[in-house]
């Protein structure tokens, strides 16, 4: 029950927001008590932390997947965010702005762990990039990794959500341009094209 009620809250938060979404919406979507709710989550604040770590790890494993399959750097960074879109495809506006605006601590708990994360899967992309010749290998890699991340964050916090996979994609082109090498265009020109 515990984990229905995880998926459930995660999808309406996602969906409808983490403000607007009430302890009541949930119980009713679900058909059962807001007692039964309360049995598994001391209140609200702890259900929208867990559903979003369960929303982050389900990214990370998707991401895993994606990078595991050995595609070229750039081609990878293009199906890391076909995923993405597809994700957030139905959200009406950003999980990240909704989550900074009303919830902050939780957001700044979550942002933490994502830094790592992201760093550590842009800096492995950026060298895997330079050694198969994708990418040039005169980038200070460090700063690279936190400009971009600096990039894609501002977009998911301050974009309207109909904007945002747009912007992403022309960021990803923006990012890719500036450490590519001539091969890297030319692969970056093929996945634009598609």
């Amino acid at each position: 029950m515990r984990e229905e009620i995880l998926e459930k809250a995660g999808e309406l938060f996602f969906k409808i927001g983490y403000k607007s979404v009430t302890m009541d919406d949930i119980a009713s979507e679900m058909g059962i008590s807001k007692k039964t709710i309360y049995k598994f989550f001391k209140n609200k604040e702890v259900l929208i932390e867990e559903s979003v770590n369960l929303m982050h790890e389900a990214c990370h494993q998707v991401i895993d997947t994606i990078t595991s399959q050995g595609h070229n750097p750039i081609k990878e960074n293009f199906e890391i965010k076909k995923m993405f879109k597809e994700m957030f495809q139905n959200a009406d506006t950003s999980p990240i702005y909704q989550l900074k605006k009303y919830y902050p601590k939780i957001y700044d708990r979550v942002m933490t762990k994502e830094m790592v994360v992201f760093h550590d899967c842009i800096k492995s992309n950026i060298e895997r990039g330079i050694e198969q010749g994708f990418y040039r290998d005169n980038i200070d890699i460090n700063n690279t990794v936190k400009f971009y991340f600096a990039l894609v964050f501002y977009i998911h916090e301050n974009m309207p959500m109909n904007e945002v996979q747009i912007i992403e994609i022309q960021a990803l082109e923006y990012h890719t341009r500036a450490i590519a090498t001539n091969k890297g265009i030319d692969e970056l020109n093929k996945h634009l094209n598609n």
